[in-house]
Parts: structure tokens; sequence; C-alpha cells
């Protein structure tokens, strides 16, 4: 199934994931060039890493947002946005062993359109633009080494699930993103193999 069709097909959590799968529906319709970030508005991707009690999550102290953040990047080109994510989390983490956990119908635990602000990338101005985000699921074992990615962030460690909240300095992210994926996973913990996973 192509990434698409896995939208289409993706049931939302919210209105918000329904309004804005609508919108990135519509981005991919128009071609190709929103999996490129040059592009206004482009796909990205992020992977929402808890351990295998779920009462953790893994995040990196994000240098431009200048926040305790979670895991993510652009496509750059790529279709695979969940091997784009599982690539994201070794490369600003240094986790290699998480597995993705099928949520649903498919592999896709949130979507979202996030807006981000202007800001200076490696001494280069990047201007405003929007994110159109397909967050992934993942189980990883707080014992893997961590490490942080010098260009991207400063440091990383795992939290208590509610402290992501209270460690963003984001308020919309805050509030709509990081509340809407702990309340889901508490309500879909079914998705999450745990025995499984630790067997």
């Amino acid at each position: 199934m192509d990434l698409r069709e896995e939208i289409e097909l993706y049931t939302p959590f919210n209105a918000q994931e329904e309004a804005d799968r609508h919108v990135m529906l519509r981005a991919l319709d128009c071609g190709s060039t929103c999996f490129e970030r040059t592009a206004p508005a482009h796909m990205t991707c992020s992977i929402w890493t808890v351990d295998p009690t779920a009462r953790q999550t893994l995040l990196v102290y994000h240098n431009i947002y200048n926040s305790w953040s979670w895991i993510g990047g652009h496509a750059d080109g790529e279709r695979d946005l969940a091997a784009v994510a599982l690539r994201e989390l070794r490369e600003e983490t240094g986790v290699t062993g998480a597995h993705l956990i099928e949520c649903g119908s498919g592999a896709i635990f949130s979507l979202e359109v996030l807006p981000v602000a202007g800001h200076e990338k490696r001494g280069r101005y990047v201007s405003s633009h929007t994110h159109l985000n397909v967050t992934y699921l993942a189980v990883a074992d707080p014992a893997e080494p961590l490490r942080i990615c010098a260009d991207e962030n400063s440091a990383v460690r795992w939290v208590p699930m509610e402290d992501a909240i209270a460690l963003s300095n984001e308020p919309w992210i805050r509030e709509r993103i990081y509340r809407k994926l702990i309340d889901k996973l508490r309500q879909h913990a079914d998705w999450v193999a745990w025995t499984q996973w630790t067997s």
C-alpha cells in the first residue's frame, strides 16, 4: 500500500486529524514535489518512541526549537516515511533496535499539519513553511546506549510520558500534539504488543 492510500484509509482520531488528513491528501494529489523540502508544504515524519511499558517516551533537545522534542525529519524525496522515521531515530538518538507498531489498519499512528516559523539553520535562513507530518509509533529498549546528533540536538533522554508535555516550550505542540499522542496511546494500548516485543 502506498502512502497516499494509507493516509486515505487512516481513521482520524479527532477533528484536527480529520482536517489535516484532507490537506495532506490534496498535497499528494498535486504531485511528487510535496516530498521535497523546497515545496512550501512538504512531507515529513515523526516517530513517537516509547518503552515496553508505555510509561516513558524518548525525547531530544532540539537545537532550532530550543525545546525538548519528539524525533523526526524530512522525506527529501523518499516515499517510505516509515523507513525515514526509523532512520531519523537512529541518527538522532543512536537507538538501533526499535520496532514499529502497527496501528489499526496500517503503520500510521497520527497525522498533523505543523507550521514552522522561519529560522536559521547552519548559517542560512529558512523561510516559514508547513510540515505535512506522518507520525509512527515505535517501541525501544531504554537500556540501549543513547548519543546526540550534534547537527540536530544537544541532549537525548527517556522521560515519563506526561513529562513530554511539561518539557516542551511550544504551547501548540504541547497541547494539540503531545497530549493527543499520549491520550491516543492510552486509548489504544492493545496496539502495542509489549509481551511479544519483550519475549
